[in-house]
């Protein structure tokens, strides 16, 4: 039997041989998430996924992010904002037609039951439509979609008189944020002109790549549509444990780690019990984070194996209460 066989098994056997859950601590309790079952292994199973143990390093950045701007077309964001705003108004008047036609049908006034029903329909389309174009200026211009209709109009007087541009700042390679920058600046002609941090936009564009919305105001003259230049994303230096890119997963509850329980199974096995992280900022070859302390074992290499053998563990969980 070749070396990869060997270690085919050997997972294999990691697999079924995994324990049922180990009440832990409350600190454990706390920090891993609440599971039905957590992976555990022998150290000859340990040596066969080639698991291995780190503690994190205390580490601080000040984030100095390179991006790529582009200015945006501010046509299209006021065309998407009308829009959204024409079709709530629709839908506003299609539900008061409603109710005004309900009221009369129920009175036994000038209404008949048709009319009453044509109404509703025309209020459940317009209601649809309203959604669409909320969904869409959401999707488009995220930041954007979370301010108050007097904020949004005072940005589109600013974007229509020119007093303010809005761009992209695309990260290339990158599909995470991490915590928002504090500022931006952008490079135009070796000149630094400021820019406001938005937020994050849910839409990618040709880069693939995540993005975030500045707003630059007061712009220099000439710099227009359709411009690309570069910008600088700064943060403050932020204060966190460096891990390896290889330690963290994510799942739909956020980004987290496996952590080495101090006390291990009856049948003589280290615990892994996942733990939830915050992720900070990208730093070389892996990520500032919070949610770990400097003492804690933190698995740097093997983790997608744990998590696997976390689903077989559930299973079996279930299927013998069955």
């Amino acid at each position: 039997m070749n070396a990869w066989s060997k270690c085919a098994l050997q997972i294999a056997c990691c697999a079924a041989l995994a324990s049922s859950p180990a009440v832990g601590d409350e600190d454990d309790a706390a920090q891993g998430a609440a599971r039905s079952a957590v992976p555990a292994l022998t150290q000859e199973q340990q040596r066969a996924v080639a698991l291995r143990i780190a503690h994190p390093l205390a580490a601080k950045a000040r984030a100095r992010t390179p991006a790529l701007g582009t200015v945006l077309d501010a046509t299209g964001f006021l065309a998407d904002e009308g829009a959204q705003r024409a079709a709530g108004a629709e839908e506003h008047s299609a539900a008061a037609e409603a109710e005004r036609l309900r009221h009369l049908y129920a009175a036994g006034a000038d209404a008949s039951l048709k009319m009453l029903e044509a109404a509703q329909a025309q209020q459940v389309k317009a209601l649809a439509e309203a959604q669409l174009a909320a969904a869409r200026f959401a999707q488009r211009w995220g930041p954007l979609a979370q301010q108050s209709a007097a904020e949004r109009r005072k940005l589109s007087n600013e974007v229509t008189g020119g007093r303010s541009l809005l761009v992209r700042a695309d990260l290339p390679g990158r599909h995470i944020v991490g915590a928002l920058p504090s500022r931006a600046v952008l490079d135009v002609d070796g000149i630094e002109v400021a820019g406001n941090v938005l937020g994050v936009l849910a839409q990618v564009n040709e880069l693939q790549s995540a993005g975030l919305l500045l707003e630059v105001r007061n712009p220099p003259s000439g710099l227009a549509a359709g411009a690309r230049v570069p910008v600088f994303l700064l943060g403050a230096e932020r204060t966190g444990m460096l891990l390896p890119r290889a330690a963290i997963l994510y799942d739909e509850r956020g980004a987290y780690v496996y952590r080495q329980a101090s006390a291990g199974t009856a049948a003589g096995k280290t615990r892994y019990l996942p733990v939830r992280v915050t992720l900070l900022m990208p730093d070389g070859e892996g990520w500032l984070v919070q949610g770990v302390d400097e003492d804690d074992e933190i698995v740097v290499h093997g983790a997608g194996v744990l998590w696997s053998l976390e689903g077989v563990n559930a299973h079996a969980a279930d299927e013998d209460e069955d």
